[in-house]
């Protein structure tokens, strides 16, 4: 049986679960910059996502954190865990690009930022990924005046095309966010991204929806994916939470719970059938544990959406009834909550 044939049918009672690998990582800040745990690389990351039971696939940063690990190695620990790469993340966010990967204004250093991107997608050939994600985060500006925003614009839009027309039998994932490492980054929000998207002309770019980029940005991430799923470009999830004031990246669930839930609706009722996908950050907290709870809370939405009176809702949200639509998906959602503390 083949890892795509495996996943699909794993999926067949319900979604299938990943993670970002660096969901396993250590943690650094600028406080503790030696580190919230002892130090892993993207293999001892693999060893412990394995031991999540539910989890079946991964995206991977390239290149292979701390470096010198090579694409067999990789593929033999995710074979060992009975895990599949689903995309490939390269890092072309980090001090190199500190003035922008794509839109930097040294002509060499963009074209580094592509071919690295290239060298990504080539690795992800070799791994059998879904998607290529982009998350271009030092693709921006920090200050009135200092660029030309058409000029990011258009070198952002170009080399995402150039990119997707050199791989065509690969899918790039756009993972916009408003802000973080600049203040304001070119891919910010859903709308914008898929207005770039339109600008490339090209079929397979898509966007990449992280539930907590979109409450960050002050949008409500519900919204946010039947906007890019009625174009056709939602290619992947990544969910988690935070306090919207900072892409705080915590347990799916653990602030903005009914928001969720609605956003796991949004998709079901869409009939997306993406993998649901962790990008948790848990620095103080066993890791394994973390993608236990956050998989624990996903499995409770989905139970909820089987409770969920369709018919009921449907007169709730017609009327605008905000106080009727609340008690119906709340006692769809606490039901399962209340499911799965029983179990």
């Amino acid at each position: 049986m083949s890892d795509r044939e495996r996943i699909k049918i794993h999926g067949a009672d319900g979604p299938v679960f990943g993670a970002g690998i660096w969901h396993f990582a250590t943690y650094v800040d600028r406080y503790a910059t030696d580190g919230y745990g002892e130090p892993r690389t993207v293999l001892d990351a693999i060893e412990l996502a394995g031991q999540v039971e539910d989890l079946s696939v991964v995206d991977l940063n390239w290149p292979f954190p701390p470096g010198g690990i090579s694409t067999a190695e990789v593929k033999d620990a995710l074979a060992a865990r009975n895990l599949r790469a689903i995309a490939v993340t390269p890092e072309f966010y980090t001090g190199r690009f500190a003035k922008g990967g794509f839109t930097n204004p040294d002509p060499e250093v963009r074209r580094a930022a592509i071919d690295l991107v290239a060298a990504s997608a080539e690795v992800g050939r070799e791994l059998g990924v879904d998607y290529v994600k982009l998350w271009p985060g030092q693709d921006g500006y920090d200050y009135p005046f200092q660029a030309d925003y058409a000029d990011l614009w258009d070198r952002s839009v170009d080399a995402v095309r150039e990119l997707a027309q050199a791989f065509p039998d690969l899918k790039f994932a756009i993972e916009y966010k408003p802000r973080e490492p600049r203040n304001r980054m070119v891919f910010s929000s859903v709308a914008r991204t898929l207005l770039a998207i339109q600008d490339m002309g090209v079929d397979n770019v898509g966007v990449l929806l992280d539930f907590g980029h979109s409450l960050y940005g002050g949008e409500t991430p519900a919204e946010a994916a039947r906007m890019a799923i009625a174009r056709g470009k939602l290619f992947a999830i990544d969910v988690n939470d935070n306090f919207r004031g900072w892409d705080d990246d915590m347990v799916v669930g653990s602030v903005h719970l009914l928001e969720t839930f609605e956003f796991f609706f949004a998709l079901h009722d869409a009939g997306w059938d993406g993998v649901w996908q962790l990008d948790q950050f848990p620095f103080r907290e066993n890791p394994v544990e973390a993608a236990r709870t956050g998989i624990g809370t996903m499995k409770a939405f989905h139970r909820a959406l089987g409770y969920l009176d369709r018919k009921e809702l449907a007169e709730a949200q017609a009327a605008q009834d905000a106080l009727a639509a609340q008690r119906i998906a709340k006692r769809a959602l606490f039901r399962a909550l209340a499911e799965s503390e029983a179990r």
